[in-house]
């Protein structure tokens, strides 16, 4: 809505200045025109034309203003400000004696010229200034903490915001990644999750239903478990669906996409944003079990290849023992003999561990029998 208003404000300034324009022209280019009128139509077209293009140039600028604005860090987007507030008041008192000097009517457009010279410079000077140096203004107001003195060096990264995916909320895993402080910095729950979630509450599948109303239940918590920390961002952004506007969350705010969601993970990774996929990160922390290695696992049921029997490790890792299609329902010792990675898992492949020393069996010797004469 804003990029169509600025070109229709834009068009009709040019046509206007245009209009009006035909008073200011000469007295003698007023007296070669034979018709008035019709050379306020011409200009105020050429007017309209010219502010079309400079509508366009100024919607472009706006729009990489703002991309700016959205991705340059909080601190140091201060400490600009700051700097280039500061390097116009030097400015400025330093232009102060100049402007009340009394100079001849022949040189007083050199104050004007001093004016918009000293602003610009000194104000781009301390933009400079702020940009390389700002962040060290963290030490004025908290001298004493570590994190801010990392971070004032450049030493530590600011922690990144968190944006939740519906896929996180629902399954309750971020609840632990939280509480166990794994997760730093804010934490934003976009309103189009909210309102997904709101939509699975009132499905009339009672699975939907469940998980919606589980999901809502979780964001209560976390409310009264973290506060402020939790953040509902309310923005309102055009796409299709609640992954589109996600990633256009993720995009203008910078920060970390949190979901268990492959598809979307991979599309966030396409376009170069910062991902955080759950199910990746259980994979990567589950236990590395090597080949030789000897476990203790119950046998819970049958595979698919004849005499084979399933069991799970503690974090759910499948594992496909040959042999233990008979000891289903009991605890055997298992020997690993090899892992396969797959796209939605790792899958373990073992045997049942045979006795190193056989079974000794006690033999009776026959004695002779004897038969007894009649």
């Amino acid at each position: 809505m804003v990029d169509p208003l600025i070109l229709v404000l834009f068009l009709f300034s040019g046509a206007f200045i245009g209009w009006l324009g035909v008073d200011l022209l000469p007295k003698n280019v007023l007296e070669q025109a034979s018709n008035i009128e019709g050379l306020r139509f011409v200009l105020g077209g050429f007017g309209a034309f010219i502010g079309l293009l400079a509508g366009f140039f100024f919607q472009q600028l706006r729009k990489r203003l703002l991309k700016q604005i959205r991705t340059v860090p909080t601190d140091l987007l201060i400490s600009r400000a700051v700097g280039l507030i500061l390097g116009l008041l030097v400015a400025n008192l330093l232009l102060a004696p100049v402007l009340l000097l009394p100079l001849p009517w022949e040189v007083v457009v050199i104050k004007p010229f001093a004016a918009v010279v000293s602003n610009v410079f000194f104000g781009v000077l301390g933009y400079n200034l702020a940009e390389v140096h700002g962040r060290t203004l963290l030490r004025l107001f908290n001298p004493n903490s570590t994190e801010a003195l990392l971070v004032a060096e450049g030493i530590l990264t600011p922690a990144t915001a968190k944006i939740l995916d519906t896929s996180v909320i629902i399954d309750g895993r971020i609840q632990g990644l939280l509480s166990c402080g794994l997760l730093e910095g804010q934490v934003i729950v976009a309103q189009t999750v909210i309102d997904e979630l709101q939509q699975l509450a009132d499905s009339s599948n009672s699975e939907k239903r469940a998980k919606g109303r589980r999901g809502l239940k979780l964001l209560t918590e976390l409310r009264d478990t973290y506060g402020r920390r939790l953040v509902i961002n309310s923005t309102k952004y055009e796409g299709n669906g609640t992954d589109d506007r996600l990633l256009q969350l993720t995009e203008d705010t910078g920060g970390t996409l949190i979901t268990s969601d492959y598809n979307l993970s991979q599309i966030a990774i396409v376009k170069e944003l910062k991902i955080l996929n759950l199910s990746e990160l259980v994979i990567a922390l589950r236990p590395d079990v090597q080949p030789g290695e000897q476990l203790n696992l119950k046998i819970v049921r049958e595979g698919k290849e004849e005499s084979q029997g399933v069991g799970y490790l503690d974090d759910g890792t499948m594992v496909v023992i040959e042999g233990a299609k008979e000891a289903i329902g009991q605890r055997k010792a298992v020997v690993i003999t090899g892992a396969l990675q797959t796209s939605t898992g790792r899958m373990i492949f073992g045997k049942l561990e045979k006795d190193q020393t056989p079974n000794k069996t006690s033999k009776t010797k026959e004695h002779p029998t004897t038969n007894n004469p009649r």
